[in-house]
This record gives structure tokens, C-alpha cells and sequence, in this order.
């Protein structure tokens, strides 16, 4: 594939295909998780539900890691920069290292506290940390899997960690029930086996793609030179990588802001949304797919200047994500119930589930532009436009969603209509935003400068 040259809406499909099977493989790992935590006790389902805002840590460094890795390496690339691509990438791993101890250390410190913030009952707290204390000690591995994968991720290569990922799930499959529940000589370890299953598949996937970037060309072109740290491209590394992974760290804090609000039902209740959030994941993979793609796609047009073909690429993939969440959420909303039962036996948590999902759909066509948009400027080297829009997706709106619902009394669904219709009104001006900034700034060489080392 040429990123510069071949057909715009063939490129995403290519492009998009693999990256979303990948993607599913990677979600439908978690739905595993979530499976059989919820084949222990509803209490482990809530408990692995709850951990999701404290694992989303390592989630969000790993997409502002893997993001700027791809954008700036693959803007090299369209420049035709050979060494100030290698030097992005040899940067990009020592970046990893460093951050990675960094989360480790804020995870292992702060995770009871927030579980404590959630309302959690000390039964939920204890089963949560014996899982999130099994990932975090391992971050290190999820960081470096990202970082070396950017390099094939900039040159278009999404195949690779399509692979990866989907060896993983396997792998996922099969351990989970053994640690969980114990097999011949291996002892029962419960939630903590969990969180051991997910390490031992993610320790797999690094050693395939240090294999696979040891077979690259711009892998064998390393030599001492390039492995001398530099001042500047750590600084281009960290204003890419940054901004992104903290305001996505802004999810988190809106998913730890849902969850108090939805604890005050109970930890039933709490089991049933999280459940209904696994399968919301699962409907925005193929967004997630064609994001990886126009990534790709945009980073490396934008470093050759083809304005044109960038625009095409924003509104390609706005159209096919469009159209997919207008046909998944109708999926959804029929199907509601039965998909919630999957999880778990309890009527309750089903019920709870299910009433999730039929609210859920609702909002799903919304989602792409958010997804798209913070896509389209991560690759255009403008991370803090997408830290904005972050801000006030996963922070500001779930802030006043929290306290209109607190303010009226608001029901478990009334909470999250008004969560619909908060994040309809964003999504359509973040749309306008962008629109906005084609006709204004694209193309302008003020905006469009960048340093040289």
C-alpha cells in the first residue's frame, strides 16, 4: 500500500479491517475477563467492573505512546527523513520505559483509594486489587508491545498486531479458567488469576513483536548514534504523547464518576452497567479500526503536504463510522437483554444490563466524531486539540451529568439520558469545530511549521 498515491476509501478499508479485528479480539479479551469474573461471584463482576477506571491508566499511556509514535514517525516518513524516523522510534521505546515505571508506581500506590472513592464494599475492594495490582506490576510489558509497534503501525503495517492480538484472546481463553479455578497443579487463584492470564498472554505478544521489528529495515539501520538519547525528540515525543494520554486519563475519572453515581443502586446494579459496557466496546471497534487507519493515513500525508487527501480521509471515515453506529445501535437496543444475560445468571444484574443498553444505543452514532476528530489531530501533530475535546468530554460532561442528576433526584435511566443527550451536543460541535479548522487552518504554513533538530 501507498499511503500517498493509493485510493483514500480503499486505504481505510485496508487499513480500518485489520486494525478492527484486532481491536475485536482485543475487547472480546476483556469480555473474557469480564465472563468468568462473573462465573465467581456478581461481587468479582463489580469488582473487575470497577477496576476498569484504574486499568484505563495503562490503557491511555499506551494510545498516547502508540499515537505519537505513529504520527511522528510516520510524518518522518512522508518526509522522506530516514534518520529523524529512527531516531523517533529508538526515542519512542526509551519514553515507554520511563513512563511505564512511572504508572506502575501511581497504580500500586493509589488503587484501594479509588476504589475507596467508588463506594465499594471491602469484600469488591479486596477483589479488585488482587487484580489490578497482578496488571499494574506488569505495565511495563503493555507499554513496550505499543511502542514497538508504532513503528509497523506508521508504515501501515496494522496486520502484525491484528495477529498479536488475536493469539492473545486465545491465550486469554485458555488460561483464565485454569488460574482462575485451578487445574491439576496449578492452585486456584481467583480474580488474581485474571490478571496473571492477562500478563502471560501480553508477555507473548512482546516477544512476536520484537521479532517482527527485528526483521524491519529501519530496525537494521540502527546504530550507535541513534540510541544516544536527544533532548529534542524526547520533548516532541512527550507534547505528542502527553497531552492525549492525560486527558483520555479523563475517561477514567468520568467512568469513576458513573459508577458512584450508578453504586448508589447497589453493587447489582454496578455488575449490570459494567456488563453493558463490555459490549458497548465491542459496537465501537470498528471506529477504533478505521481511527488506526486515518491515523496512519493522515500522518503521513500531512508530512508530504497532500492537504487534499487529508480531508478526504476525515469525511471517508465519518461516513462508514456513521453509518456502522446507526446499524449497531439498533442491534443493540433489540438484543439488550439477551446479550446482558451472557454475564451473568443474576436477574437483577441482568435487568440492570439491559436497561443500560437500550439507552445506550441511542448515543452510539454520536461517538465517531469524538473518536475521529481527536484522530485527525493527533496525526496532524496537534495533541492539544484532542486534550480539549477530552477535557470536556471526560471530564466536564460527566461532571455536570453527575450533579444535574444529584440536583433532580435522577433515576438510574434519567442519569444516563441526560448522558445522551450531553455527549449529542458535543459531538455535533466538535464536528463544527473541525469543519471550522479545514477551512481556516489546514494548509497554512503557521500552522503547519515544525522544528528541525
Amino acid at each position: 500500500m501507498n499511503l500517498l498515491k493509493d485510493n483514500v476509501p480503499k486505504l481505510v478499508r485496508k487499513l480500518a479491517l485489520p486494525a478492527m479485528v484486532g481491536t475485536l479480539f482485543q475487547t472480546l479479551y476483556n469480555v473474557v475477563d469480564t465472563f468468568f469474573a462473573g462465573k465467581i461471584s456478581p461481587e468479582a463482576l463489580s469488582a473487575l467492573s470497577k477496576s476498569f477506571p484504574i486499568y484505563f491508566i495503562i490503557i491511555a499511556t499506551s494510545i498516547g505512546v502508540t499515537v505519537a509514535g505513529t504520527s511522528l514517525i510516520g510524518n518522518s516518513i512522508g518526509e522522506k527523513n530516514k534518520s529523524k524516523a529512527i531516531n523517533y522510534f529508538t526515542h519512542i521505546i526509551y519514553f515507554g520505559i520511563i513512563i511505564s515505571i512511572l504508572i506502575t508506581f501511581i497504580g500500586l500506590t493509589f488503587s484501594e483509594k479509588v476504589f475507596t472513592l467508588m463506594g465499594s464494599t471491602k469484600e469488591v475492594t479486596f477483589l479488585g486489587l488482587q487484580y489490578t495490582n497482578v496488571i499494574y506490576s506488569g505495565s511495563i510489558i503493555f507499554i513496550l508491545v505499543v511502542a514497538l509497534n508504532s513503528l509497523l503501525h506508521a508504515e501501515g503495517d496494522t496486520k502484525t498486531y491484528r495477529n498479536v492480538l488475536i493469539l492473545s484472546f486465545l491465550l486469554n481463553i485458555v488460561l483464565n479458567p485454569i488460574l482462575i479455578f485451578g487445574f491439576l497443579f496449578v492452585p486456584a487463584l481467583g480474580v488474581k488469576g485474571i490478571g496473571v492470564a492477562t500478563i502471560i498472554a501480553q508477555s507473548v505478544s512482546l516477544v512476536i513483536i520484537i521479532y517482527k521489528v527485528y526483521k524491519n529495515s529501519i530496525f537494521k539501520e540502527i546504530t550507535k548514534v541513534y540510541l544516544k538519547p536527544k533532548f529534542f525528540f524526547f520533548k516532541n515525543i512527550f507534547f505528542q504523547s502527553m497531552p492525549i494520554s492525560i486527558s483520555i486519563c479523563g475517561y477514567a475519572l468520568a467512568a469513576a464518576i458513573i459508577f458512584t453515581y450508578v453504586g448508589e443502586s447497589g453493587e447489582y446494579a454496578v455488575a449490570g452497567y459494567g456488563a453493558g459496557t463490555r459490549i458497548e466496546q465491542v459496537v465501537l471497534l470498528p471506529i477504533l479500526g478505521i481511527n488506526t487507519a486515518i491515523i496512519s493515513i493522515i500522518s503521513q500525508n500531512f508530512g508530504a503536504r497532500n492537504f487534499d487527501r487529508i480531508k478526504e480521509t476525515y469525511f471517508t471515515a465519518i461516513k462508514y463510522a456513521f453509518i456502522i453506529m446507526i446499524t449497531s445501535g439498533i442491534i443493540v437496543f433489540i438484543l439488550a437483554g439477551i446479550i446482558t444475560s451472557i454475564f451473568s445468571s443474576d436477574p437483577e444484574v441482568i435487568e440492570y444490563g439491559k436497561r443500560y443498553l437500550k439507552i445506550s444505543a441511542f448515543v452510539l452514532p454520536a461517538y465517531p466524531v469524538f473518536f475521529l476528530s481527536n484522530g485527525f489531530f493527533m496525526a496532524l501533530k496537534k495533541s492539544e486539540n484532542a486534550m480539549i475535546s477530552n477535557f470536556f468530554r471526560n471530564v466536564l460532561n460527566p461532571i455536570v451529568v453527575f450533579y444535574v442528576a444529584k440536583y433532580i433526584s435522577a433515576s438510574f435511566e434519567t442519569f444516563f439520558w441526560i448522558w445522551v443527550g450531553i455527549n449529542w451536543f458535543f459531538s455535533i460541535s466538535y464536528f463544527l469545530i473541525v469543519v471550522y479548522y479545514f477551512k481556516t487552518r489546514l494548509g497554512k504554513s503557521s500552522a503547519i511549521v515544525q522544528p528541525s533538530p
